[in-house]
């Protein structure tokens, strides 16, 4: 009998091909944006990760060699998208093992900021995260694919109802109903678009959080402290 490590074992080798792509920091970002928040330009994901396109390019091409990204043409514009749908849950369980079980970053405590933030006009942090798990379980939005930047709604929407929110009554006029938004710190998706920035008027309205003076945390209140632990698993 062979031991377990065996030279042309097709498992292991593209284990080890996806983990070597992952190494690098700027690969790594690159997927997690493109699987939570769906195609990018390689002007847009380059200003998303804060780094020049030459030097983005170069990764990206490496991403499209190993069929982690396609791109896609469009006129003059080439949109980068993931090659896999099966991506984003190997992604969302390398953030989760990088940040252990309370997601909290592990060179320093955890801050208010990162337990609950605004981002533009909805919730991030942990706090938005634990939202947009809570509505992917729920079966209320299909989680995202990379596909699409946004996001389309499941057929029980009874948490968004839990959350406060009734989305046939929303109208998004011009906006996108709902997105995924790759959070920054916990590297997991928080939800955006129209819907997002609702639960997080529901949220103000009911007083489970207030906004800070002049910054963007969100500060729990005692009220929101006991109804987040009914509601949203994980979240203390």
């Amino acid at each position: 009998m062979g031991g377990l490590v065996e030279a042309g074992n097709a498992v292991q080798g593209a284990i080890v091909e996806l983990t070597r792509e992952l190494a690098d920091p700027v690969r790594l970002t690159a997927l997690q944006v493109l699987a939570a928040e769906g195609p990018h330009t390689m002007v847009q994901l380059a200003d998303a990760l804060g780094v020049t396109a030459p030097r983005l390019g170069n990764h990206l091409a490496r991403l499209r060699a190993a069929g982690l990204v396609t791109v896609e043409h469009a006129g003059r514009h080439a949109l980068y998208r993931v090659g896999r749908e099966d991506l984003l849950p190997v992604l969302t369980a390398l953030a989760h093992y990088a940040g252990k079980d309370s997601l909290a970053l592990p060179d320093r405590a955890e801050s208010g900021a990162d337990i609950a933030h605004t981002c533009y006009d909805h919730a991030a942090g942990r706090l938005g995260t634990a939202v947009f798990a809570l509505l992917v379980d729920r079966g209320a939005v299909v989680p995202p694919d990379g596909s699409a930047s946004e996001v389309s709604l499941g057929e029980d929407l009874s948490a968004f109802a839990d959350l406060g929110v009734a989305p046939a009554e929303v109208d998004p006029g011009r906006r996108r109903p709902a997105t995924a938004c790759l959070d920054r710190t916990h590297r997991v998706p928080h939800l955006g678009g129209v819907l997002g920035h609702e639960v997080l008027a529901a949220f103000v309205a009911d007083g489970l959080v207030r906004r800070g003076a002049g910054d963007r945390e969100l500060r729990i209140t005692a009220r929101g402290r006991r109804r987040f632990a009914a509601l949203l698993p994980g979240f203390a």
